[in-house]
């Protein structure tokens, strides 16, 4: 068992340890009342899949083409996943962006649409005088997947049900669960304004009759025509010692700090050592823990960035810690 593993165990056994003890909760072995219900549902669909949905000959969901993956596959997926969140904490925990929950919502919802359908066209032929082309394996099976409904999507709003979802740990949100950014106007192109042709002084001639004055040092300034805006002539403007270049200082990478377009906060990247006064879990970018870092050894932080602090562990992973309170640095 890898570090990674053995934190996600320890973690998940923490929850669970914290939840029962604050609110414990009942269930069949190592499943909720409500999980047991959901499993009872899609056992009985499951198996009246096998079973001829049409009055004559034998035609089921799964002999009639692709009929057979919205109606009753994609809800045995949501079952089983449901099952391995038990059994297996390290298994998967997202579909997507949706949670195991939410996926089992929408697998039934969308079955139950089908079901429904398969029995809406069966009525409008019997209406406009044809016989009835489906038996009662697809009216069982519409409320079937309608039950199944009742325990997902609104299980939250039922006292029995909602138990199921009471004292869950609070993660941060997959990053395309997460609110939209706002969209700015794009700025409207900026058209040069056309050059206006002006009349340039003539410079004045110097004639051999003339006494040269001029100094070595007026030798070493020269005249440059710059266009003045607020005038309709040139005017020139004197630069000292045009040879000679002075350095400019540029600013070091260290002491440059960023800002975040989306949240407006100031971002770090000098690294500094961190040390947090309690235990707590280092994530990756959709809230799996990775890493602990506690009061016992001081962290990396590669980069601040206000409320988020980016720490490289002793291995090489890279993870982000919320809970920036109270933390030293160091």
């Amino acid at each position: 068992m890898t570090d990674e593993q053995r934190d996600l165990t320890t973690t998940e056994s923490e929850d669970v340890t914290a939840s029962t003890t604050e609110d414990p909760q009942y269930g069949v072995g190592p499943f909720s009342i409500r999980e047991v219900a959901i499993g009872a549902v899609w056992l009985v669909a499951f198996i009246l899949s096998f079973v001829s949905i049409t009055t004559v000959g034998f035609n089921s969901v799964w002999t009639s083409g692709l009929l057979w993956v919205l109606t009753i596959g994609v809800p045995t997926v949501a079952v089983f996943l449901i099952a391995l969140r038990r059994l297996s904490p390290q298994g998967i925990r997202r579909v997507g962006s949706l949670g195991i929950d939410q996926f089992a919502s929408v697998a039934f919802s969308v079955a139950t649409v089908l079901w429904i359908q398969l029995l809406w066209e069966t009525v409008s032929i019997a209406i406009d005088g044809g016989p009835w082309v489906r038996n009662w394996v697809t009216w069982i099976m519409a409320v079937l997947m309608l039950a199944g409904v009742v325990l997902t999507v609104f299980a939250p709003l039922i006292p029995p049900l909602s138990e199921d979802f009471r004292g869950r740990r609070e993660i941060p949100a997959h990053r395309n669960a997460r609110p939209i950014r706002p969209v700015s106007p794009r700025p409207a192109p900026v058209r040069p304004e056309p050059a206006v042709a002006t009349e340039i002084d003539e410079a004045p001639v110097v004639t051999a009759d003339e006494t040269d004055t001029r100094t070595d040092a007026d030798f070493s300034q020269t005249a440059v025509w710059e266009p003045v805006q607020t005038r309709d002539t040139y005017e020139p403007v004197t630069v000292v010692d045009v040879t000679e270049e002075e350095p400019v200082a540029e600013p070091l990478e260290d002491d440059v700090e960023d800002t975040d377009t989306a949240t407006g906060t100031p971002v770090s990247n000098q690294a500094f050592w961190a040390l947090a006064p309690e235990e707590r879990d280092v994530v990756d970018e959709i809230g799996i823990p990775l890493f602990r870092i506690g009061p016992t050894a001081w962290a990396l932080v590669i980069e601040d960035r206000g409320e988020v602090f980016v720490i490289r562990h002793e291995d090489g992973r890279v993870g982000y810690l919320h809970d920036v309170s109270d933390v030293t640095r160091g």
